[in-house]
């Protein structure tokens, strides 16, 4: 910028990855966000575990589901 201020790429972290705004800063969002989101699964007890996981999501935040698991 003009003033001497650097734009920052808010989805990029402090450690250079790329990261969705979602998960901010908190280490089990970051730590999910960098090995399950969006990875494809293909495994049957893998998916099934998946599956209950989000099930049991219904009325809990999911950074609780995250804790427990």
């Amino acid at each position: 910028m003009e003033d001497g201020r650097v734009m920052v790429d808010e989805n990029v972290a402090a450690d250079g990855r790329m990261r969705c705004s979602w998960c901010g800063r908190d280490a089990l969002y970051v730590r999910y966000h960098d090995t399950e989101w969006g990875a494809p699964v293909y495994e049957d007890r893998a998916l099934f575990a998946k599956l209950i996981l989000d099930g049991a999501q219904a009325g809990l935040s999911w950074i609780t589901i995250l804790a427990i698991a």
